[in-house]
């Protein structure tokens, strides 16, 4: 993400279904996460193109002014409700409150991500006159998500207000 040059976009609440786990950045368990949301995914749904939705809860705010690397949240893999019919019972729910969000395109390997968020919050979000909002942060992994492939392509959406 050479230039950051949001898309700011206002949302319909939405349910997500999928599985989580409570995590910090200093214990990145999102590897693990993922290792057990794709066999479920296609032993459920097989190949089923759907877009792929990582997603971070958050407690409050203060996560971010008092930033901790130790401090945990809840990390989601997870897919739109509505791209399936039956809900797995290993799957819950998460709903998605409606809100604004500012809407990156991110291109690259996952291993430079961080870099892109830290732009993110410690440059983009202070020079825009907006303040982030209480409500999930998340990465939609569509068509053009290429796990760790220098050109995967995913949308980084920032609650904002």
């Amino acid at each position: 993400m050479k230039k950051l040059d949001p898309k700011i976009t206002k949302t319909q609440g939405f349910s997500l279904v999928g599985i989580a786990t409570e995590m910090s950045f200093a214990e990145n368990k999102t590897a693990k996460l993922w290792q057990e949301f794709i066999p479920l995914k296609m032993a459920n749904f097989g190949k089923k193109q759907v877009d792929l939705y990582s997603v971070e809860v958050y407690k409050d705010l203060s996560f971010f002014s008092n930033f901790d690397p130790k401090q945990t949240f809840m990390k989601w893999a997870a897919i739109r409700k509505e791209d399936i019919e039956k809900i797995p019972s290993e799957f819950t729910t998460l709903e998605v409150p409606e809100g604004k969000y500012a809407i990156f395109t991110y291109k690259g390997s996952s291993t430079e991500a961080p870099q892109s968020y830290q732009q993110i919050f410690q440059h983009w979000l202070p020079a825009s006159g907006f303040q982030l909002d209480d409500r999930p942060h998340f990465a939609i992994m569509g068509e053009k998500y290429k796990n760790n492939d220098p050109t995967s392509e995913e949308e980084i959406w920032i609650p904002i207000q």
